[in-house]
């Protein structure tokens, strides 16, 4: 539980290397009951374009077993707070 003071995450990215990857993803994602949607790269994270997937931060540990079972390349994990866009 975060401190006083500190930013509660709004929700919770996962960004790739490439698209099917990011598709790959959302999909094992949605079949095990996680949401999930496909969302571009926020620019505070990359200038670059680039896709992500957004899913709620309380699947995290579950979504990172899912990645790892299905060798689900993830380029970087971020918690993003109000204001990121």
């Amino acid at each position: 539980m975060p401190g006083e003071g500190e930013a509660v995450p709004v929700k919770c990215l996962a960004t790739f290397g490439t698209t099917s990857m990011t598709l790959l993803f959302e999909r094992t994602c949605r079949k095990n009951g996680i949401s999930a949607k496909v969302v571009p790269v926020p620019r505070k994270l990359s200038a670059s374009c680039g896709l992500a997937c957004e899913f709620p931060c309380e699947a995290g540990d579950r979504v990172r077993e899912l990645c790892a079972g299905k060798k689900i390349d993830v380029e970087s994990f971020h918690e993003i707070g109000d204001g990121w866009t």
